[in-house]
């Protein structure tokens, strides 16, 4: 739950991009949004994936169930 809260943060770092010009002593940092599009897009394919997959599991498992027999024995006596 907590990669959750702090993804948009990271993919906001993961786009910057940071030079040196060691000439002028300064340093420059900048933003790229191509990359912070193309993390996000990665980020959605992926829980799509996964969903996916989940949802995939989740049939095959229902499809079990249903095609198991169940013997049930119940006793009329009392006593």
């Amino acid at each position: 739950m907590r990669i959750l809260i702090a993804l948009p943060a990271l993919i906001a770092l993961g786009a910057c991009q940071m030079s040196k010009d060691n000439a002028n002593d300064t340093v420059s940092l900048t933003y790229n949004s191509d990359v912070a599009e193309n993390a996000v897009a990665d980020v959605g394919n992926t829980a799509d994936n996964v969903a996916d997959a989940i949802s995939n599991d989740v049939q095959r498992t229902a499809d079990k169930v249903r095609n198991t027999d169940i013997d049930v024995n119940v006793s009329t006596n009392k006593q």
